[in-house]
C-alpha cells in the first residue's frame, strides 16, 4: 500500500461519520454501571478527551484523580465536573509530564498517599511544532508521550496490582498506523523536525509498550485505543490546516472519549485479551493490511530495555 492510500484509509475510518455508524452497534448497558469506590487517575484531564472521560466516570460515581499541567485550567475543569456530576471526589494533581524526573517523584508520592488505584488512563498527549528538550535533555514529545507513560505505568503497577479489577488504558492515535517502531535512538534527531511524525512514532511506542506490559503483568488488563480524529486543542494548535479542513467531520471530545470510558468501566471490555488495540469499542489490528510496520519480538524487547534504562536514569537509579 502507498502512504497516500494508508492515510486516506485512516481518515475514512476515524472521522465523526465512522463513529456514528459504529455506535449503532454499541451495547448501551455496557456503560450502565456504577463505579462508586473505584479510583481513576487520568492524565490531561482538564480539556478534550481527558475532561470528557473524567466527566463521564465522575457521573458514575468514580473517584477521579486529574493529573494536569495548568493549575488554573485544572481547577476550573474540576469545578465544572463537580457541579455537573454532583461528585465531590475529584482531586487535582499538578504535573508537567515532559519533566520525567518529576513524573517519577509524583508516582512515588501517589503510592504513599493512596492505598488503591483501580484504573490508570494515560490520555495526555503532546504534539510539538519544533524540537524542544526538557531539563534532562530529552526531546519533549518523547518525554511526554512515551517515557512519562512508561514511568507512570511501571511505578504504579504495585498499587494497581493491590487493587480490584485493575486496568491501564492508553490513548494512542491512528497516526501510529504508518509508523514502525524505531529501536535505535528513540527520540527525534536534530535538524528538520516533523512534529506529526514524531508524535506518530511516540504513539507506536505506546502500542508496543502496552503489548509488552500485558505479557509481563497478567493480573492487570492493559489496552490501547485510537479515539478517532477529535476536535481538541492539541489538533487545533499543532495541525491548524488539518483542523480547519476537517473541522465539520471531527469527532466531539465525548465521542472520542467513548471507548476510553468503555475500556475503563465496562465488564465487557475486560473479556477481551489484554494488550490489544481498540477503536469504537472493537478490538482491531494495530497494523494496516499488508503493512510494513510490524516489529519483531527482539526489537520489542530491545525497546523495552532502553525504556527501562531511561526510566531508571530519571529515578536517580532507584528501582521501580
Amino acid at each position: 500500500w502507498s502512504l497516500q492510500k494508508q492515510n486516506l484509509l485512516i481518515k475514512r475510518v476515524c472521522h465523526r461519520g465512522a463513529y456514528l455508524s459504529a455506535s449503532k452497534n454499541f451495547v448501551e448497558k455496557d456503560l450502565e454501571t456504577s463505579v462508586v469506590g473505584r479510583s481513576f487517575l487520568i492524565t490531561g484531564a482538564n480539556s478534550g478527551i481527558g475532561k470528557a472521560t473524567a466527566m463521564a466516570i465522575a457521573k458514575k460515581g468514580g473517584t477521579i484523580h486529574m493529573v494536569c499541567r495548568n493549575k488554573d485550567k485544572a481547577e476550573e475543569a474540576r469545578a465544572e465536573i463537580v457541579k455537573e456530576s454532583g461528585n465531590k471526589e475529584i482531586y487535582v494533581h499538578i504535573l508537567d509530564l515532559s519533566e520525567t524526573k518529576k513524573v517519577w517523584e509524583f508516582a512515588e508520592s501517589f503510592k504513599k498517599k493512596y492505598k488503591t488505584l483501580n484504573v490508570l488512563i494515560n490520555n495526555a498527549g503532546c504534539m510539538m511544532t519544533m524540537r524542544e528538550v526538557n531539563g534532562e535533555g530529552l526531546e519533549k514529545s518523547f518525554a511526554s508521550n512515551s517515557l512519562a507513560v512508561y514511568i507512570l505505568i511501571k511505578s504504579l503497577i504495585p498499587l494497581l496490582e493491590k487493587s480490584t479489577d485493575p486496568r491501564v488504558i492508553t490513548v494512542s492515535s491512528g497516526g501510529m498506523l504508518v509508523q514502525k517502531l524505531r529501536t535505535g535512538n528513540l527520540q527525534s534527531q536534530r535538524g528538520r523536525y516533523d512534529g506529526t511524525m514524531v508524535y506518530a512514532q511516540n504513539k507506536r511506542q505506546q502500542v508496543v509498550m502496552t503489548e509488552q506490559f500485558a505479557k509481563a503483568h497478567p493480573n492487570i488488563h492493559f489496552s490501547v485505543m485510537h479515539p478517532g480524529w477529535v476536535d481538541t486543542p492539541t489538533i487545533a494548535n499543532a495541525m491548524p490546516d488539518f483542523h480547519s479542513s476537517m473541522k465539520e467531520r471531527l469527532r466531539t471530545p465525548e465521542q472520542g472519549a467513548d471507548t476510553v470510558v468503555w475500556l475503563a468501566v465496562s465488564e465487557a471490555a475486560v473479556k477481551n485479551p489484554s494488550g490489544r488495540f481498540f477503536q469504537d469499542r472493537q478490538m482491531v489490528s494495530a497494523h494496516l493490511p499488508l503493512a510494513w510496520t510490524h516489529s519483531s519480538q527482539l526489537e520489542d524487547q530491545k525497546f523495552m530495555s532502553v525504556m527501562e534504562d531511561l526510566a531508571k536514569s530519571q529515578s536517580g537509579g532507584n528501582p521501580f
